[in-house]
């Protein structure tokens, strides 16, 4: 039997797990790194929702309506994902993201992301290229988050309004 596909993804950032921790635990934390806007509140079944677009109709701004399913703290997050808006057929589907959070050494952080819970064919495949190419992305953007300061989102943000 085949191994379940799944994107997996690692990356040390320069901080302690804490600091990493609150940057993908809070609205505050994904806004320097993920998305200009979110809804997060660490609780089991509590909101993560990133919002890509934040202009955009609701359910149509990027991870709207995700839920944290677990958690550990400082170790382990887990939510719920789903498909860009390009993709209507896979997005109503949802998939699990699993990340883990390590120490290494005393300044320093291993983050792993886990995303499994796949179909096969159609949308399903365009929406696992289009992950395996984005949480790279996603991310570096962590790692610069913590090296080089907070994403500045002003572009990003006038080119979202002017799309509407």
């Amino acid at each position: 039997f085949a191994a379940e596909r799944a994107i997996d993804r690692e990356v040390v950032v320069a901080a302690r797990p804490d600091a990493v921790w609150h940057a993908w635990t809070t609205s505050e934390g994904i806004r320097t790194f993920f998305a200009p806007d979110a809804k997060v509140d660490l609780k089991v079944d509590g909101p993560f929702e990133v919002y890509i677009n934040p202009y955009a109709a609701p359910g149509m701004k990027g991870a709207d309506n995700m839920r944290i399913i677990g958690f550990q703290q400082q170790k382990m997050l887990s939510f719920t994902w789903n498909a860009p808006p390009s993709l209507p057929e896979a997005r109503v589907q949802r998939t699990v993201v699993i990340l883990r959070f390590e120490p290494v050494g005393d300044s320093q952080t291993k983050v792993t992301l886990h995303h499994v819970g796949w179909g096969d064919g159609g949308e399903w495949d365009k929406a696992y290229d289009y992950f395996s190419k984005a949480w790279p992305n996603v991310l570096g953007n962590l790692q610069k988050s913590f090296t080089s300061g907070p994403v500045d989102w002003t572009d990003w943000l006038a080119r979202m309004k002017a799309m509407q």
